[in-house]
This record gives C-alpha cells, sequence and structure tokens, in this order.
C-alpha cells in the first residue's frame, strides 16, 4: 500500500509559520494537499510535532488528510513510526514548504519507482519545490537502524540514495518540459513568499498550477518574454 506523507511543522526560524501563509486564497500547506490528493494512492497524512498539531489538523482534515504526530527532530523516525501505524509499505514524500509541488511529477516518478522495483526514485532537473521523492519503508527501516547521522535523521533520505551499494536508488532526468533546474520556488524566507505570490497571482486558477505551465511562465520571465502558455498535461483529469 502507498501513501503520501507530507512532512510539516511550524516553527521555522527563519520564516515562522510559513506554512499557513496565504497564496491565491489558500494556505501553503493547503496547495501542497490539494495537488498530493490527486495521486491515486490509498493513505495521505501530514507527519507534523505535537507543538504544529493544533494549527494544523484542522486544515489537513478539510483536504482529505490524517494528522500523525511523531518526534519533533527524528525525522525520518517520524516518517518510519507513521509507515507502521498507517501500514504502508511505499511512500510519497512531500515537504509543507512547497505549495507548487507537482501531482503530475510525483504520478509519474511513482510509475518508475515501481518499474524499477527501487528502494528510492526521484526526478532530477524540474525547479525546486515542485518535486517529490518515493522511497520503500523497509529502506527507511534500514536507514533508522543503521544511520548515526543527525543529518540523515533530520533529512530522512540520504543515508539510502549515499548508499547505492545496499539499496536500488535512482535520480532519473525529469521529461525535458518539466527541467529547469536553476529555478526555485521553495518557500524559505520572505523573498520567497513575495516571489511565490507573484507566481500566484499570474498562474492560479483554483486547481493545481502545471508544472509545465510554471516551467514555461518561469522560462519567458527569464527570457524577458510574454507568451500565451497553452497547458499540456497528459494527466488534466486527475485521478
Amino acid at each position: 500500500m502507498t501513501g503520501v506523507f507530507l512532512q510539516v511543522r511550524l516553527d521555522s526560524s527563519r520564516l515562522p509559520n510559513k506554512a499557513l501563509l496565504e497564496l491565491g486564497g489558500r494556505s501553503v500547506i493547503e496547495h501542497a494537499m490539494l495537488s498530493l490528493k490527486r495521486l491515486p494512492v490509498s493513505v495521505f497524512a501530514i507527519l507534523t510535532d505535537g507543538a504544529s498539531r493544533d494549527l494544523l489538523e484542522p486544515r489537513a482534515a478539510r483536504c482529505g488528510f490524517q494528522t500523525f504526530v511523531g518526534p519533533e527532530e527524528n525525522v525520518l523516525e517520524r516518517y518510519v513510526f507513521a509507515a507502521r501505524q498507517f501500514g504502508v509499505s511505499t511512500v510519497v514524500r512531500a515537504t509543507g514548504d512547497n505549495p507548487l509541488v507537482s501531482w503530475e511529477l510525483a504520478r509519474q516518478v511513482l510509475v518508475e519507482f515501481r518499474r524499477r522495483d527501487a528502494d528510492y526514485c526521484g526526478y532530477d532537473g524540474p525547479p525546486l519545490g515542485t518535486g517529490v521523492e518515493i522511497v520503500g519503508v523497509a529502506a527507511l527501516e534500514r536507514a533508522v537502524r543503521e544511520t548515526r547521522s543527525s543529518y540523515d535523521l533530520e533529512h530522512v533520505t540520504p543515508y539510502i540514495y549515499r548508499h547505492p551499494g545496499l539499496f536500488a536508488a535512482y535520480r532519473i532526468p525529469a521529461p525535458a518540459a518539466y527541467c529547469l533546474p536553476h529555478a526555485r520556488v521553495t518557500l524559505d524566507t520572505s523573498e520567497d513568499y513575495q516571489r511565490l505570490c507573484t507566481i500566484f497571482d499570474e498562474l492560479y486558477g483554483d486547481a493545481p498550477v502545471s508544472v509545465f505551465r510554471l516551467v514555461r511562465w518561469l522560462h519567458d520571465r527569464e527570457s524577458g518574454t510574454v507568451e500565451e502558455v497553452q497547458e499540456v498535461n497528459d494527466y488534466s483529469s486527475g485521478a
């Protein structure tokens, strides 16, 4: 069974409560959830800590997500405990500071993960903040047993993709139409938030922004051109 686990907490030192900031009439975390809810999987949950639960849980429920509370600093362990509780064997890992996370990319890389019988799979090339990682729970369980690195515990997957001899881990070039590797649409600072406000003002229309449309818009802004972008999306009907 596959589950979407969206990790989020509200104590960012650089931009406190950033997951609750509004873009296009919805909070950052709600945009992420509503995009990922389009994936054809069985479990949808936010993974958070005790201090963040009260503010996040009502929003999660409105978007069809359950709430799991786990260790504050040991995020790898939080994933392992959540996987045990929900009974999932494969995790779609996403983070709550990415309101433009792409369900289209997530769906395609999940297909690659299953086709390759992988322990870990992710795309290289899309704008930072649009992608997800797919990881097997057995690999997470092994990582939490074996790693002694606080970095691995905080960032969840590095132990897996840094040990290719132990795991079937793949970083795959994304389809060319979705690639703009130097672009950044994640939320970490007030400058990031202003950039995202501009993107949502231009592109958001009460449905998740297509990564194809986002990449075209970002490219046109860089080149100083303005084009009418026609959306091309094989999965536009949802899941």
